[in-house]
């Protein structure tokens, strides 16, 4: 559960004046030697997420001032959201460069705990909702990336492939969705083996999460990573590399997380999110090392090692997915530790078929404070996947390059005219920040709702036709 900050105006919420380190000194130059003195007293230097209450106004109110960090609004909302005193609060003005939706939507983010399994204590101060923002919107896009926290934090035990569906059907209901699942051998019959292969030793089915959503517009389709827990199967983790793979159904929780968003906005998008939610366990059926298997395209695959299951089950839903003739493809999974040795845990990898796609992805991801950085489709890496007994290996020979060889691996399960982008995330905040709590964590989503919504207005501008592509990576 998440307590709402955003409050309604009040006559008692407190007046809050921003002010970075450099807009303090001219502040200061302004006010009386009481204040300045005052100000020596808390030792108030600008710093973001620090806050130093003045002497009440003429109307009586306690006035605050709070640091902030104008190269990172966001994250310096979130710190005074946990950091002031309890109660409401209005800005007096917002400093040059610091963008109100985002400060807003970073206040809002600050409120956030995960505390399913134990009690939330703590009361956060509120900020009155700035004129020309919408409040309904930043809530909508908040709750979204809560989701995505939540589903992320909670445990395999309560959060298995069948629980995911669930939590699929509950957003569905909620909005007015569609959402069709494919369960255990019924996947074999409905040509999704690859799936079937990787989840079939768990006790916990495995299933094809199928959720459409709107009527007119493009339609765009959201893949997502479901393996909600990896053991790596018969290629076995170490005690330590399981530790944090309840998260790995990152990605499945992101395209709910992300569908929740663009149906709150009520995007102009002709929506469909698939996730194969499995769990990679061990049996005495479990898939091995050296097997081949089927893909729902057609391809056959060679196993080199269980733990890259991830791609397996992506495959099947990228087919499906094309199946579909969508405008856009975008895709999210923790694929690959690769990725994280060369980009840190929070900086999400993007690789992407197409120019136009993958600029309005990091562009979105700057102006939303939601990076992401971009990796090359390195084609000739593509012969690290032969096999000399299936279309290709699961894996690539040797340890270099293991994030664009997962890549590669996808693509060539997507059709060459769809625009495809795949995020490649850790979904996993290691340790504490403002608004950023260790645990599951969005990345990238609110990157992508801003590109959609762009994409959508764009669309309804020029009447809603099939997107081009403007050219691609080579």
């Amino acid at each position: 559960m998440t307590e709402t900050l955003l409050a309604k105006a009040s006559a008692a919420s407190r007046p809050l004046l921003l002010l970075d380190s450099a807009g303090l000194e001219t502040w200061r130059k302004e006010q009386s030697v009481a204040v300045d003195a005052w100000l020596n007293l808390f030792g108030f230097k600008g710093q973001s997420g620090s806050f130093c209450p003045l002497p009440d106004d003429k109307d009586g109110r306690q006035r605050f001032l709070a640091g902030w960090d104008p190269e990172n609004p966001l994250w310096s909302a979130a710190a005074l959201a946990a950091k002031l005193p309890e109660g409401s609060y209005t800005l007096t003005a917002t400093p040059t460069g610091c963008d109100d939706a985002l400060f807003t939507l970073g206040w809002r983010l600050g409120s956030y705990s995960f505390d399913r399994y134990k009690d939330k204590n703590k009361a956060l101060a509120k900020l009155v909702c700035p004129a020309g923002v919408s409040r309904a919107a930043t809530e909508a896009l908040a709750e979204a990336v809560f989701l995505t926290r939540d589903l992320i934090n909670t445990p395999a035990n309560d959060m298995g492939p069948a629980e995911l569906a669930a939590a699929a059907a509950t957003l569905a209901e909620r909005h007015g969705a569609k959402v069709k699942v494919t369960v255990g051998e019924r996947l074999l019959k409905a040509n999704y083996p690859a799936i079937h292969a990787v989840g079939r030793a768990s006790s916990n089915a495995p299933r094809l999460i199928d959720l459409a959503w709107g009527h007119r517009g493009p339609k765009v389709t959201l893949v997502g990573k479901g393996v909600c827990f990896d053991s790596g199967g018969l290629d076995l983790k170490s005690a330590a590399g399981m530790l944090l793979m309840k998260k790995d159904m990152g990605g499945g929780a992101h395209v709910l997380g992300l569908a929740a968003a663009v149906m709150a906005a009520k995007l102009p998008l002709r929506l469909r999110v698939l996730v194969p939610a499995v769990e990679n366990a061990v049996s005495g059926n479990a898939l091995r090392p050296g097997d081949i298997i089927a893909t729902r395209k057609g391809l056959s695959v060679e196993i080199g090692n269980t733990d890259a299951e991830g791609r397996l089950v992506l495959a099947d839903a990228l087919a499906e997915a094309c199946r579909g003739a969508p405008d856009l493809i975008v895709d999210f999974a923790t694929l690959t530790g690769a990725a994280r040795v060369a980009l840190g845990t929070d900086l999400p990898a993007l690789f992407c078929n197409d120019e136009t796609l993958a600029a309005a992805l990091l562009s979105a991801g700057l102006r939303q404070a939601d990076p992401l950085w971009r990796l090359p489709l390195h084609r000739p890496y593509r012969r690290l996947l032969d096999s000399p007994v299936a279309d290709m290996n699961n894996v690539s020979k040797g340890g270099y390059g293991g994030a664009i060889t997962a890549a590669l691996f996808l693509e060539s399960f997507v059709d060459g005219d769809v625009p495809w982008a795949h995020i490649d995330l850790m979904a996993w905040n290691l340790t504490s920040k403002p608004g950023r709590p260790e645990g599951g964590e969005a990345m990238g989503l609110r990157a992508a709702f801003a590109m959609l919504a762009d994409y959508a207005d764009k669309s309804s501008a020029k009447g809603g036709g099939k997107a081009r592509r403007k050219g691609s990576e080579r």
